[in-house]
């Protein structure tokens, strides 16, 4: 039997607000996923040795502080330093339309604002996760 989508839900930096990123791991986990919640104020660092320890799938990064375009990009890069670039990353939070295109180039898949659908996000994850769609 094929095992669940794992993710990873964190909150990078020094946002100290979660209500968003415990809405998202609940929606996860009620659509079958097994959900890692790191909880508040994650460095980079600590994001990825979690990801790589926990064999997940999917990285899920919320963010409302506005040091989207520094911490984002900093956790790709450490992910693909440590061979874990399968990991498909996705962010949330307050983040503005024109900063999305950056942190696309920078390996963020895709990007969840204020008013995204919950169905949306579980439906991105399961069609996008690498380990599934190499079948």
């Amino acid at each position: 039997m094929e095992r669940p989508i794992r993710v990873l839900v964190a909150k990078p930096g020094l946002d100290g607000h979660d209500r968003g990123a415990k809405v998202i791991a609940r929606a996860l986990r009620d659509a079958g996923m097994e959900v890692i919640y790191t909880g508040l104020r994650q460095t980079p660092e600590q994001i990825v040795e979690a990801a790589i320890q926990e064999d997940v799938d999917v990285v899920a990064l919320s963010i409302l502080s506005g040091a989207h375009n520094t911490l984002f990009p900093k956790i790709t890069k450490l992910l693909k330093e440590r061979g874990a670039e399968d990991i498909l990353v996705i962010g949330g939070g307050v983040i503005p339309e024109e900063d999305i295109p950056f942190l696309k180039e920078h390996g963020i898949a895709e990007i969840f604002t204020p008013g995204t659908p919950t169905s949306a996000v579980v439906e991105y994850i399961k069609t996008h996760v690498k380990r599934l769609a190499k079948k």
